[in-house]
């Protein structure tokens, strides 16, 4: 098959549209249409019903999708290998983790990355389901648990907990709950249990509706329920790795906290070599360090307190 027609009828499955396809490829609409026709008639099939809103892919054209959107991950995977050079990081890095950790931890971050590489493109896709690596939805990965697959490079970068958290205005008006069972005089912020999160996070929060809590504001990501606590609105259920970003947020019931929830970096083996994930990783890991050596000093400061 002509690979210029499979990039043209890739384009234009991609896009639903022959103006849209088009505009991407720097064609005109006929020149496209000429072009999916061609390759219609040479596979002796149909590959898109054709109506007034756009462009629908057949099952042929469906499974012709699937071949082409595989082709065109491992040109991707090429290209960035090519790409990278010895003495540069440059060009586009897909980074894939979970809302939470992405907007609360993951983005405010990025500034430092920046300015050691401003060449250096991030897509950032923030999601609760776990991307494919392997087949290069994204080029690395910040994960709540390890990875399984078998050809991926991982590393664990630290353990979270979740726990409860307050502002000192809400503590100042409602008072500070000293045992589980006082939790019943104040309002608890968190996710829904049945809400896309770590098992750890909502094994905790069941923990704490068995007290029989009678005010309860859920919400579906961690950076809602940081919201709702900042602003007075009750007891939070969140990520100790905010006390680091949030010195003024006052940790309520100590002794609370959930099992313990192991955070790994992951990328596909055939990047190992990659300067754009080297520059990442080692960007990460170092800020894992810094917030660990700030964590220790707190403790000591705390336990020298006491």
């Amino acid at each position: 098959m002509d690979w210029d027609k499979l990039r043209i009828f890739h384009a234009v499955a991609d896009a639903g549209s022959l103006t849209h396809a088009g505009e991407v490829l720097h064609l005109s609409q006929s020149a496209v249409s000429r072009q999916v026709r061609a390759l219609e008639e040479s596979l002796n099939t149909t590959l898109f019903h054709r109506h007034a809103r756009g462009l629908i892919l057949t099952e042929q054209g469906e499974l012709l999708f699937d071949a082409t959107s595989a082709m065109v991950r491992r040109l991707d995977t090429a290209e960035a290998r090519i790409r990278d050079s010895e003495d540069e990081v440059f060009g586009q890095l897909r980074v894939t983790t979970t809302i939470g950790f992405g907007t609360l931890w993951l983005a405010p971050r990025l500034g430092k990355l920046y300015d050691r590489y401003p060449d250096l493109k991030i897509d950032l896709m923030l999601e609760e389901r776990v991307l494919d690596l392997p087949m290069r939805e994204a080029d690395v990965a910040i994960r709540m648990k390890e990875p399984s697959q078998a050809d991926l490079v991982r590393r664990k970068l630290m353990d979270v907990h979740m726990c409860l958290f307050a502002s000192p205005e809400y503590l100042a008006a409602r008072g500070t709950p000293q045992k589980l069972e006082e939790l019943t005089q104040h309002r608890v912020i968190s996710q829904n249990t049945t809400s896309a999160q770590v098992s750890a996070g909502a094994t905790l929060v069941r923990t704490l509706l068995s007290a029989d809590i009678q005010a309860h504001l859920t919400v579906n990501n961690y950076f809602g329920v940081l919201q709702g606590v900042l602003n007075h609105l009750g007891i939070g259920v969140l990520p100790n790795y905010l006390a680091d970003d949030f010195p003024d947020l006052v940790r309520v019931l100590p002794e609370i906290a959930s099992n313990e929830v192991p955070v790994y970096l992951a990328y596909p083996e055939e990047l190992r070599h990659s300067k754009r994930i080297e520059a990442f990783r080692t960007f990460v890991t170092e800020e894992i360090f810094a917030y660990r050596k700030r964590l220790r000093e707190l403790e000591e400061a705390k336990e020298q307190a006491e």
